[in-house]
């Protein structure tokens, strides 16, 4: 049946920033579909709860590491752990990230230092980790979570815009790297989805400037990043690699 092509079964998801926002919910869908899940984040009090959610009803195993992205050494020990105690990992998604708005001629070092390791670097270091064992089974599905700043930007989002583009050409060169291998890599760009981070950074009148700049009118809920992420992470999406998918309620469009 088609539906078939979404099964996750036997696979192995890892999801960084796994515990709430966006990924908690694509984790929890990669779950409903089959999968056994690993998620990470630097808080432990938030991932236990989280990952009872994530597999509540699901039959599925889960792990949780707790892991501080900015530190490298953390983001082998991330690869380690995972590998360790899921015995692999078949899907990545590369979801952890922050922003420190900053205009250019502010931008504090250890700022701009901090936004590129945890949204750029660690992407790197931790794909590096993990695709040798996906090399030995043939099949793989890497997905950098960017962002339409990647390809459009407001004031202050110099570092910000700078790594989520950098992420859209890592996934180009790592999808010509890794395709003979059966690996695809795509990013994902999400638009205006109402998590932690810009709930945080953005005022009422900026989250109504953003609602009213999609075609939908509004902002998006996590739980639509679902069908994206399991087109991206499955056999369904076989024949997607080095794209980047758009998920913004028509907010470039507008």
């Amino acid at each position: 049946m088609a539906h078939g092509v979404f099964d996750l079964s036997g696979k192995v998801a890892l999801v960084t920033g796994g515990s709430k926002g966006l990924g908690k919910a694509m984790a929890r869908g990669m779950a409903e579909m089959g999968a056994d899940i690993v998620i990470s984040s630097r808080h432990e009090e938030e991932l236990r709860p989280a990952l009872d959610e994530i597999l509540q009803g699901t039959g599925r195993r889960g792990k949780l590491v707790v892991a501080d992205m900015s530190r490298r050494d953390d983001v082998a020990r991330l690869a380690r752990t995972a590998l360790d105690q899921m015995g692999r990992v078949d899907i990545l998604v590369n979801n952890a990230g922050t922003n420190v708005p900053q205009p250019i001629d502010e931008i504090k070092d250890a700022d701009w230092d901090r936004v590129l390791e945890i949204n750029l670097n660690s992407v790197m270091i931790l794909t590096r980790a993990l695709v040798p064992q996906m090399k030995a089974r043939r099949w793989g599905r890497i997905i950098h979570i960017s962002s339409i700043m990647g390809f459009i930007s407001k004031q202050g989002r110099d570092a910000y815009s700078v790594t989520k583009s950098a992420l859209i050409g890592l996934a180009r060169a790592n999808a010509l790297d890794l395709g003979a291998h059966g690996i695809t890599v795509n990013c994902i760009a999400p638009g205006p989805f109402l998590t932690d981070l810009p709930g945080r950074l953005l005022s009422a009148e900026e989250k109504k400037a953003f609602a009213d700049r999609t075609a939908l009118g509004r902002w998006g809920e996590p739980n639509e990043l679902i069908g994206p992420v399991l087109l991206l992470a499955s056999d369904a999406g076989s024949y997607i690699t080095g794209e980047t998918l758009v998920v913004d309620g028509g907010f470039i469009a507008k």
